[in-house]
């Protein structure tokens, strides 16, 4: 049984909107390669000055607007970083539901309740295509 726990623990894969909680966080401190690596960490930044992980309590759902639109996330991870211009920015590490990670800045994110209709709809849409058609 703990076997099965363990590779729970370590499966880096998705979420749908009944099972996002179970992804585990980077909390604590700032991340560092070999935590990407070791896949702890969705990110580690290391051209930026004066980094530090923001209070905040993950994971946290989210919808992530990139390029191409608007997409279901969780925050798994979540650090400020100053870069060289002296501006703060809040760095989200983010897992989507096919279990990909991406890295975002907070204005491209907007934090949401995992009851969130738009939320559960995208998540929905994200894991079957087919349903965005109905």
């Amino acid at each position: 049984m703990t076997e099965a726990h363990d590779a729970e623990d370590i499966d880096g894969g998705g979420f749908d909107f009944d099972d996002w909680d179970r992804l585990k966080p980077f909390t604590g401190r700032v991340a560092s390669l070999e935590d990407v690596q070791a896949k702890a960490a969705v990110f580690a930044l290391g051209d930026t000055q004066r980094p530090y992980p923001m209070d905040m309590e993950l994971p946290q759902p989210a919808i992530w607007w990139d390029d191409d639109g608007e997409k279901p996330a969780i925050i798994v991870q979540a650090e400020i970083h100053t870069n060289s211009d002296e501006e703060e920015m809040e760095v989200y590490g983010l897992i989507l539901p096919d279990g990909d990670g991406a890295v975002a800045l907070s204005e491209d994110v907007d934090l949401v309740d995992a009851t969130d209709a738009t939320w559960r709809k995208l998540v929905q849409d994200y894991i079957d295509p087919s349903a965005a058609d109905d």
